[in-house]
């Protein structure tokens, strides 16, 4: 699984969220690409004001500041196996 964080250079913050993110991924085995939003011009249009941002498959989870109980529970939730649903029983015969 990759978490994506979207960052800048000389940002105190985007350093702090980096640093808080190494003992959730050191416990669930994700790996963090970290992006500039300086280097694409669509990312600084949508994120600009609001980094970093963590984002999972587009979705973003945090931002300014990690919410280490919603990310646990969001890597908790994606490490979890898909549930088998049960087969439908078969309709009863009727005599």
């Amino acid at each position: 699984m990759k978490l994506t964080l979207l960052s800048r250079s000389c940002c105190h913050l985007c350093s702090d969220m980096q640093a808080a993110l190494a003992p959730l991924v050191d416990e669930f085995g994700v790996e963090v690409e970290v992006l500039d939003v300086d280097d694409d011009a669509a990312l600084l249009e949508v994120y600009d004001e609001l980094v970093p941002v963590l984002l999972h498959d587009g979705v973003e989870l945090c931002h300014y500041f990690l919410d280490v109980g919603r990310v646990r529970d969001h890597l908790r939730a994606m490490s979890l196996p898909i549930a088998r649903q049960p087969s439908p029983s078969p309709p009863a015969s009727r005599s």
